[in-house]
């Protein structure tokens, strides 16, 4: 569809582009991503016919496009700057109308049916219908943002050129936009060339991306390519981290901002942070926590700051627990929003914890554990499924940085460490007479400062998966000896 071969050019005899080449096939979705100053607006305005260049080539539809004249190129390619402006006051349809001009013939310039027809739709397309008749002036940036969209759209372009496409439109327009554009390039077989200042909606909408850096191409590639935390740092000269979407297969950049954080020796979560009635067990922590867990509320990943292990009976109706937690958390002057919570049957009195120091950081661990619906998981598939409340709760707290990797080793450690427990104490199900593994709704909670030293493991034999396989075991052990103690004497 489009073919750029050595592009070279720019403004009064300086060039701004060296040697651009690259290609777009029909109906794809192309962002052209880069810092200010990379080419981006010149490079558009050469595909556009709008910037002459001084050496090379721009091919459309494999003719160049020095041989269409302004009226055939209209028909073929629509452009919405960056800014747009109307010097008249022109009602929003009139503004859309003008993008009929193309397609109109001879001297007299009758308007048609099917003009009139386009020109509904693509106001209807662009959500604009409701201030047709509204003078333009009258309207909000992003109303006007949206006005020349659907101008560009009236022109019936087979490739569409956007400058920030999304610029002065809110969340939810943003949103609107680039679904319509992802389904009329994949459905209409619509070629839409646009840059983009934000990388995440360039990496969850773009076919593929071309990154510009000083007039060059930095790499045209897929957005997972192209995405990558080493490359964007380079050429933004800005700290980033990449991240997956956690709905769809897209790359997402979060930026670091260079904030001054307290200093690991200043904060120690320990048990001076703990707090146990007979209701909960409270950990309160004085600053969020980087977190992963399988709680009743706040599970997966996030940042909190409260941690509550409630105690239920063993009666407890567990048909909407997360809603009846959420309640309780409330009614207890306790935001969930900011709270990872999680239940057992376990006496809260019981609870076992201990902090374990390692050189340059250290490990607190917290674990209830009673063993009454304990399961061996080899044999699990001769049990019924049954909601029950969690039986073995366990929380490892690092005051330290964790990588994601380290993360997920931390949980296969203190599973191995939990399971090695009840080995020991020769825990078994009830229905296999098996050696139990745990029980049949166990939860964890692993939690770091992120202030302090990096670590980049979790394993069994690496310094952090040492503290924490000595202190999940001991507590657990410890934990289950209370609670058996417990029932021994009720």
């Amino acid at each position: 569809m489009l073919k750029v071969q050595q592009l070279t050019g720019g403004y009064s005899g300086e060039s701004v582009l060296r040697n651009v080449s690259f290609e777009v096939k029909r109906g794809e979705l192309f962002g052209i991503l880069g810092p200010n100053g990379s080419g981006k607006t010149t490079l558009l305005k050469m595909i556009s016919g709008v910037l002459p260049y001084t050496n090379g080539n721009v091919q459309l539809k494999g003719k160049s496009i020095k041989s269409y004249s302004p009226k055939e190129l209209a028909q073929i390619v629509a452009v919405l700057p960056q800014h747009s402006t109307q010097a008249f006051s022109y009602t929003v349809k009139e503004t859309v109308s003008l993008g009929r001009y193309a397609h109109q013939n001879g001297w007299f310039q009758a308007w048609t049916d099917e003009d009139e027809s386009i020109v509904q739709q693509v106001m209807e397309q662009t959500g604009i219908t409701r201030f047709q008749n509204h003078d333009i002036q009258q309207l909000s940036g992003g109303e006007r943002q949206r006005v020349f969209l659907a101008q560009a759209l009236a022109q019936e372009p087979e490739i569409l050129l956007l400058d920030e496409p999304t610029n002065h439109l809110d969340l939810s327009y943003q949103k609107e936009l680039l679904d319509r554009l992802k389904t009329w390039s994949k459905e209409q077989g619509l070629t839409i060339i646009s840059i983009f200042h934000d990388l995440n909606l360039a990496g969850l909408y773009c076919d593929r991306l071309l990154l510009m850096e000083n007039g060059h191409i930095n790499l045209d590639d897929i957005p997972n390519e192209v995405l990558r935390e080493d490359r964007i740092n380079a050429v933004y000269r800005t700290k980033i981290q990449k991240q997956p979407h956690p709905k769809v297969p897209a790359p997402q950049m979060v930026l670091l901002p260079e904030v001054k954080t307290i200093q690991s020796e200043e904060i120690v979560i320990n048990e001076s942070f703990l707090k146990i009635n007979h209701e909960y067990i409270e950990l309160n922590s004085p600053i969020p926590l980087r977190t992963m867990s399988s709680g009743v509320v706040g599970s997966g990943t996030g940042w909190y700051q409260v941690f509550i292990n409630r105690h239920v009976d063993k009666n407890y109706n567990c048909s909407d627990h997360r809603r009846e937690m959420v309640e309780f958390l409330k009614e207890n002057g306790i935001e969930p929003g900011e709270t990872v919570g999680m239940m057992t049957a376990v006496m809260t009195e019981d609870v076992s914890y201990q902090l374990l120091k390692g050189q340059g950081f250290s490990v607190f661990i917290v674990v209830t554990a009673g063993v009454g619906n304990a399961i061996d998981a080899s044999n699990s598939a001769q049990h019924t499924f049954q909601l029950t409340p969690g039986t073995i709760n366990t929380w490892v707290l690092v005051n330290g940085t964790l990588t994601e990797e380290a993360f997920i080793q931390s949980i296969m450690t203190a599973t191995e460490a939990k399971a090695k427990g009840l080995q020991e104490l020769e825990v078994k199900d009830q229905l296999t007479g098996t050696i139990a593994s745990g029980t049949s709704t166990d939860s964890i909670l692993v939690a770091a400062t992120q202030i302090g030293r990096e670590l980049e493991y979790a394993g069994t034999i690496t310094p952090l998966g040492k503290l924490i396989g000595q202190g999940v075991y001991e507590c657990t052990v410890n934990a289950i000896k209370k609670s058996r103690k417990r029932v021994k004497i009720e």
